[in-house]
C-alpha cells in the first residue's frame, strides 16, 4: 500500500478540527442535542470596569439585530500591531469570556516561543535481543513522545524501517509506551455526546492517525455495490468488504449506511450506499480508543508482512536500553500551520502536553497550565487566560479580547511573528476561512462551539498598515452573528 501525504493525512487533519469555522462535525443536529444538558458559556466579571472606546459600526449593530444577539455579547478590539498604541476601538474587551478554538491562539504562540519553530519531536524504537536469520529473538518498544500528526504513513514508514534491521518476526512482543503524558482517561463523548466525531479524540504520547478511521466507499455500479476498504488495517477488526448500492439522493450517506459500532471488533452497516455520492471517505473515532494504537500497529506489521509470535500491548522501555533508530516529526512551524488553519484539536492539546513535558520530563494539563500562565506573566503581562486543554474545546476556557489581542502585539513583535501569521486562515482562500464572507485580506484565527463564534489576527488594510482585530461572541445565537464578524473585518481594513 503507498501511503500518500494527499490521500489520507490531509483528509483526516481536514476533519479532525472545526466544521467550517469551529469545532469538527458541529453540525446542527449535534448542537442541538449538546444544547439540551448544557448551559450557554457565562463571561467571568471583570475585576474593574471595561473601558470602551468607539462604537460599534452601524453594519456591525446590523447584523446583531438581524441575528438576534444583543451587543452586550459581542467582545472587539482594534489595535495597532505596536504595543501601547491606544486602541482604535474597544467594546467589552475587558471581560473573560469563553473563546473557543482562539485559544489555539495562546498555545501556539507560546510554543513558538518556548520550543523554537525549529523544534521536532522523537519517536524512539528500541530492539532488545539478537536478530539471527530474520527473526527477534526478543521484544520491541515504540516510545511515544506526544508527536501530534504520527499518522498512518509515518507509521507504515516506521514499521518498514524496523524491517530494514532484518526483522521479519518477532517472537516477543511489540511494547507501546505511553509513559511522556500522565492523563486521565476521559470519556470520548463527555464533552458533547459525540464519540465518534474525531475531534473529540484524547491527547496520547503515543497518538496514532487520531485515534481514527478512515473508511473509502467506492461505488461499482456494474456489480451494484460499493467496496469498502479501511485505513489503517485494524488486526482482529472485521468490516464488510461491500455494501448495497442504492438510487436514493445523495444527502446524507452516513444515515443511509445504518453504521453498527456497537462492537469494536465489528464494524457493520445494515443499510445501502447512494451511488449518486461517488467515491466518499468516512472519517470516523475508533469505538475503543484505548485499543487503537495495539491494533493499528499489529494490523500495519501484519499487511507488510511481518509476524509476531507475542503480543502489542502497553508497557515502558527498559532502563538503560539504547533506540535502535528514531523517526522524526515534522517542524513545529509546519505543525502548527494544521493546528490553526484547520482547528485540529487534538493537535493542540498534544502540543500543550508538550510545553511541560520537555521542561519537566513529564506532560500533564495540570502542569503545561503552570508553564503557559508562568509564560503569560513574562512574555504578555496582564491577567493569564484561564487554561484547561489549551485548544479551546471546552466550557472552562476563558479570556478577554483585550488580552487576545495583547498577545498578537507581542507575536507581531517576536522571532515567531512569521510562522504565527502564516499559520492562521486567509479569508476566502483556505483553512476554516475558506467560506469567508469578509472582502478584506486578513490573517484570522476561527472560533466555534455550540455557543461561541470568534476570530482573531491580522487584517490588512488598502493602504498597507495591518490592524490587530479580535471579536467574540459569546450567546446561544453566536452563530446566526457570523456575519457581524465579517463585518467587523472589512471595517477595519478600511480603517486609516
Amino acid at each position: 500500500m503507498n501511503y500518500s501525504r494527499d490521500s489520507v493525512l490531509a483528509v483526516v487533519v481536514a476533519t479532525c478540527l472545526a466544521a467550517p469555522w469551529g469545532v469538527t462535525w458541529a453540525q446542527p443536529h449535534a448542537a442541538h442535542k449538546a444544547s439540551k444538558h448544557q448551559s450557554a458559556p457565562t463571561p467571568v466579571k471583570p475585576e474593574s470596569p471595561a473601558t470602551d472606546v468607539g462604537q460599534l459600526p452601524p453594519e456591525v449593530l446590523a447584523a446583531l439585530l438581524r441575528a438576534k444577539v444583543p451587543r452586550e455579547a459581542l467582545h472587539v478590539v482594534v489595535l495597532d500591531t505596536a504595543l501601547g498604541s491606544p486602541a482604535r476601538l474597544s467594546w467589552s474587551a475587558q471581560t473573560p469570556v469563553n473563546p473557543a478554538s482562539l485559544m489555539k491562539l495562546v498555545t501556539t504562540s507560546a510554543a513558538l516561543d518556548l520550543l523554537s519553530p525549529a523544534f521536532v519531536w522523537h519517536t524512539p524504537v528500541y530492539v532488545e535481543g539478537v536478530v539471527r536469520d530474520g527473526t527477534l529473538q526478543g521484544h520491541v518498544y515504540l516510545r511515544g513522545s506526544g508527536d501530534p500528526r504520527l499518522v498512518v504513513e509515518r507509521l507504515w514508514l516506521l514499521l518498514r524501517r524496523l524491517q530494514g534491521l532484518g526483522i521479519q518476526k518477532i517472537q516477543g512482543n511489540i511494547v507501546l509506551d505511553h509513559s511522556a503524558f500522565d492523563i486521565a482517561p476521559r470519556d470520548a463523548g463527555g464533552f458533547d455526546g459525540e464519540p465518534l466525531r474525531p475531534y473529540n479524540a484524547a491527547p496520547d504520547a503515543l497518538l496514532l492517525n487520531f485515534k481514527s478511521l478512515l473508511i473509502q466507499f467506492v461505488p461499482d455500479r456494474s456489480a451494484q455495490l460499493a467496496r469498502v476498504q479501511m485505513e489503517p488495517p485494524l488486526a482482529g477488526v472485521q468490516l464488510p468488504a461491500s455494501v448495497p448500492l442504492s438510487g436514493e439522493a445523495c444527502t446524507d450517506y452516513r444515515a443511509s449506511l445504518k453504521a453498527d459500532w456497537s462492537d469494536p471488533s465489528r464494524i457493520q452497516f445494515a443499510g445501502s450506499f447512494p451511488a449518486a455520492c461517488g467515491e466518499k471517505m468516512w472519517p470516523v473515532a475508533y469505538s475503543a480508543p484505548s485499543q487503537f494504537a495495539a491494533r493499528a500497529v499489529l494490523g500495519m506489521w501484519q499487511q507488510l508482512g511481518g509476524q509476531l509470535i507475542g503480543t502489542v500491548r502497553d508497557g515502558v522501555v527498559p532502563p538503560n536500553l539504547q533506540p535502535a533508530f528514531s523517526v522524526e516529526s515534522a517542524s513545529l512551524s509546519e505543525t502548527i500551520r494544521d493546528i490553526n488553519k484547520f482547528s485540529n484539536n487534538v493537535m493542540a492539546q498534544q502540543l500543550f502536553l508538550t510545553l511541560s513535558q520537555q521542561q519537566r520530563g513529564v506532560g500533564s494539563l495540570e502542569a503545561s497550565r503552570e508553564v503557559v500562565q508562568g509564560w503569560w506573566r513574562d512574555r504578555v503581562g496582564g491577567e493569564a487566560p484561564v487554561l484547561d486543554n489549551g485548544s479551546g474545546l471546552s466550557r472552562e476556557e476563558r479570556i478577554s479580547a483585550q488580552g487576545l489581542g495583547r498577545l498578537l502585539q507581542v507575536a507581531w513583535a517576536s522571532p515567531g511573528m512569521s510562522e504565527l501569521m502564516s499559520s492562521l486562515p486567509i479569508t476566502g482562500l483556505d483553512g476554516t476561512l475558506k467560506r469567508s464572507k469578509a472582502q478584506a485580506v486578513a490573517h484570522l484565527k476561527t472560533g466555534s462551539l455550540r455557543d461561541v463564534a470568534g476570530i482573531a489576527g491580522f487584517v490588512d488594510t488598502t493602504s498597507g498598515k495591518r490592524w490587530v482585530l479580535v471579536a467574540i461572541l459569546n450567546h446561544p445565537n453566536a452563530h446566526a452573528a457570523r456575519p457581524a464578524l465579517d463585518a467587523l473585518v472589512d471595517w477595519a481594513a478600511q480603517q486609516p
